[in-house]
């Protein structure tokens, strides 16, 4: 056989292989149970069903997905290794909550327990990164917290509309009315660009009413701490999506929406506003008066200074504050509750998140709605980063959640620059070459070489 008829065969051969035939894709299973799992999480199902009160359903959730990522391991897209620097800074910050917890002054016990429980954030954190490959994967997962927080702030409506402040209605990480908001606003961004990529006109109805009753909700727990976070989220998200994105009548609509429901269920939020003046006459004032939070700050500036290194201990703040409250900042309730060293981890954790937004800011050749969810995730992060300055929301899962988000987008965007032929591929040209390199490229030992 000549060689040009050997040739044409060899690429006949490459040609008729099945690379563009569809593979059942590995990690579906896992992803699921992750998807199970913020669902669960998110949603807290077992406070507001009946009959789920008794089943871990977060821990089963969680083992099923780690189960499927195991099943599938060495088939995966990533692995351990490509775990970025804030996946292992994570993991030094709940080393170092466990020390502190075994070294506390207050109560070793109880700081230790709530460690293993809020390690299920590594847990979290991990699967998503490693299972989030695609921008369709990443948009489903943001979904799923967006739509179930619009869900919980419903329940919360209609079951403690007369509980003040929307306080334990919903147990968990939205018992407290402070946290609550907190997950409402760092959510609202996500739920905004849904409305705006949405297509069809019932989806947008349904979140254009997810909205609504999220900030009803924020409203209800009149959380000065949640406002203030709202004016600053809500700011960066308006200048992303309305003055970047060009959409003056989205700003108009929000804006009036907030004002009209904050004229309706805004009155126990402009109460607590006025109780700063010191007006100690209202139950707002008891500890929402500058004098009170300046204690606590103080009290946990001394913790700092009498335990620099190990701190008091997850939730111990408050034993130690002697007035049975937390310091309402959380850069200072980490320093004083786990030590300066894992203050300085948590900063750099947070930091890779805006050091990876930049990263993403810059690149060329996004689509439309990844240019805007990388809008909706600078919008959350920056809004709990000067937000945290007014309350204590260290242990919050959902910034922690979104640092992983930014994540798994600057991998996928990684991961599509290598593809061939992609858009964001390094457009530098490169050497033409030969045919018979190419031929030699499919691995037959003693190709010919290339004429030159």
């Amino acid at each position: 056989m000549a060689i040009s008829d050997r040739i044409a065969a060899r690429q006949t051969e490459v040609a008729g292989r099945s690379p563009i035939a569809e593979t059942a894709d590995p990690t579906a299973k896992a992803f699921f149970w992750l998807s199970a799992f913020y669902v669960v999480y998110c949603a807290r199902p077992e406070d507001w069903v009946p009959g789920l009160t008794y089943i871990p359903l977060a821990k089963i959730t969680a083992i099923l997905a780690m189960w499927g990522l195991w099943n599938c391991w060495g088939k995966t897209k990533r692995t351990f290794k490509d775990v970025p620097l804030e996946g292992k800074l994570l993991l030094t910050f709940i080393g170092l909550m466990f020390v502190s917890g075994f070294l506390s002054p207050i109560w070793k016990g109880g700081a230790v327990k709530f460690t293993l429980d809020f390690s299920k954030v590594y847990v979290a954190w991990i699967l998503t990164f490693l299972l989030i490959t695609t921008f369709s994967r990443l948009r489903r997962i943001i979904n799923i917290q967006a739509a179930c927080v619009a869900i919980i702030c419903a329940v919360s409506i209609a079951k403690g509309h007369d509980q003040p402040r929307l306080e334990g209605v919903i147990g968990g990480i939205y018992s407290n009315p402070n946290d609550l908001a907190f997950a409402i606003v760092l959510t609202l961004p996500f739920a905004l660009a849904f409305l705006v990529t949405s297509k069809g006109l019932l989806k947008k109805l349904l979140w254009v009413l997810g909205l609504l009753i999220m900030l009803a909700a924020l409203f209800l727990t009149a959380s000065r701490a949640g406002f203030l976070n709202l004016l600053i989220s809500g700011t960066v998200t308006l200048w992303h999506f309305g003055i970047r994105g060009k959409r003056p009548g989205l700003i108009a609509g929000v804006v009036l929406s907030a004002v009209l429901l904050g004229a309706v269920a805004g009155g126990k939020l402009y109460d607590r506003f006025q109780a700063l003046g010191g007006d100690s006459t209202t139950d707002e004032s008891a500890y929402g008066s500058y004098e009170d939070r300046m204690y606590l700050m103080k009290r946990a500036a001394e913790g700092i200074l009498n335990y620099p290194l190990t701190g008091l201990g997850a939730r111990n703040f408050q034993t130690y504050s002697l007035v049975w409250r937390e310091v309402h900042m959380t850069y200072l309730q980490v320093g004083v509750e786990q030590g300066l060293p894992a203050l300085v981890i948590y900063l750099m954790f947070m930091g890779c998140g805006f050091r990876n937004l930049s990263f993403l800011q810059k690149q060329k050749g996004l689509d439309e709605h990844t240019i805007l969810f990388v809008g909706a995730l600078h919008s959350s992060l920056v809004g709990f980063i000067v937000g945290a300055i007014f309350a204590p929301e260290g242990y919050q899962f959902f910034p922690y959640f979104a640092i992983a988000f930014i994540a798994a987008l600057r991998q996928i965007i990684r991961e599509r620059e290598s593809e061939p032929g992609s858009p964001l591929a390094d457009p530098s040209p490169k050497k033409r070459r030969h045919f018979l390199e190419v031929y030699a490229d499919h691995g037959r030992t003693g190709a010919v070489a290339p004429v030159r």
